[in-house]
């Protein structure tokens, strides 16, 4: 009797270790994800993903300058042909919306050669960041620029316009009182008919002038000068400040808004007096009319003829 029931403990046992077993699988896909790697894109693949790349100058790495970025607040690649919007009068429109031909690239085994047609010859290093930016590295330099990509469509050019619009100011000779209300207190800015604002960032010099308007611009006598500042409205992005500080007088505070590419609207707070400028004298930083007629062949010499330079520099620089 004992030993029947110390048979059936142990057939027990034996059945509950048999029903609790598995047999763990591990499928090794080393040799399939080697047969198939995940797929890449050229870079011409990747230039040509977004329409348009906004410079992000404030990120940029190092300590050199590549002028046609430095300059150039989008660039876009479109099938050898280089453009860039180099200027806020006419963003958003010019080009439909892609600027101007600036010069010619090149792109292979994410390289970047540019040919610009003022600044002339400049390699780069392509890395893709993340989803929507590349970094362009000059070796001759040794400064990154990053890009961030969008499509036209979706591209806000008017925060682009409004963010820099210190660069607006100065896309002008000279800014031409054109109005002035007949409403708010008499007083000493009334007596300025031309502004000038010269390039040098968010605090820059501006000179005023007292001649009488519809004079040449270039026969202006300027009157004063002074630093003037940009400065940004809360909960408006399409309306700003302007400080004006003389450099002998008080300071003059104004409301600032754009009106079109050409007018702008100050409204003086102390007085309350409205005044309208227009711009005299548009600065195109690369006029179409002196890019130079070139085709893709003579492009193509002009980069082999560089192509030494090009290798000299690589073997010689710091390549990340």
């Amino acid at each position: 009797m004992k030993t029947t029931k110390l048979l059936s403990v142990f057939a027990i046992i034996a059945l509950l270790f048999t029903s609790c077993y598995h047999e763990d699988v591990y499928v090794d896909d080393y040799n399939s994800n080697y047969n198939n790697p995940a797929p890449t894109i050229s870079i011409n693949e990747l230039l040509n993903s977004y329409e348009l790349w906004y410079v992000d100058i404030n990120q940029t790495i190092g300590y050199g300058e590549t002028r046609f970025l430095q300059t150039a607040f989008t660039i876009s690649f479109r099938n050898g042909l280089l453009y860039a919007n180099n200027n806020l009068v006419g963003i958003g429109s010019q080009g439909n919306g892609f600027g101007i031909p600036v010069g010619y690239y090149d792109a292979y085994n994410m390289i970047l050669d540019v040919d610009h047609d003022i600044d002339g010859f400049e390699t780069f290093d392509v890395y893709k960041i993340d989803y929507n930016t590349i970094e362009l590295y000059n070796p001759y330099n040794d400064t990154s620029y990053f890009l961030h990509g969008y499509q036209r469509a979706s591209f806000d050019y008017d925060f682009v316009f409004y963010d820099n619009i210190h660069y607006f100011m100065q896309e002008y000779e000279a800014w031409e009182k054109t109005y002035t209300s007949n409403y708010g207190a008499l007083n000493e800015f009334d007596n300025e008919n031309y502004m000038q604002f010269l390039a040098g960032g968010n605090g820059s010099t501006f000179r005023s002038s007292q001649d009488a308007t519809g004079m040449n611009i270039n026969n202006l006598y300027w009157d004063y000068s002074g630093i003037y500042g940009i400065g940004d409205v809360n909960g408006n992005l399409y309306q700003k400040t302007l400080t004006l500080d003389y450099d002998y007088f008080d300071n003059e505070f104004f409301e600032l808004s754009v009106i079109n590419d050409s007018t702008i609207e100050l409204f003086h707070n102390a007085s309350g007096t409205l005044y309208e400028f227009k711009g005299r004298g548009y600065i195109q930083y690369l006029k179409t009319g002196t890019t130079t007629d070139k085709t893709k062949s003579s492009a193509e010499k002009k980069r082999v003829q560089r192509a030494a330079k090009k290798d000299n520099i690589r073997e010689n620089t710091r390549i990340k």
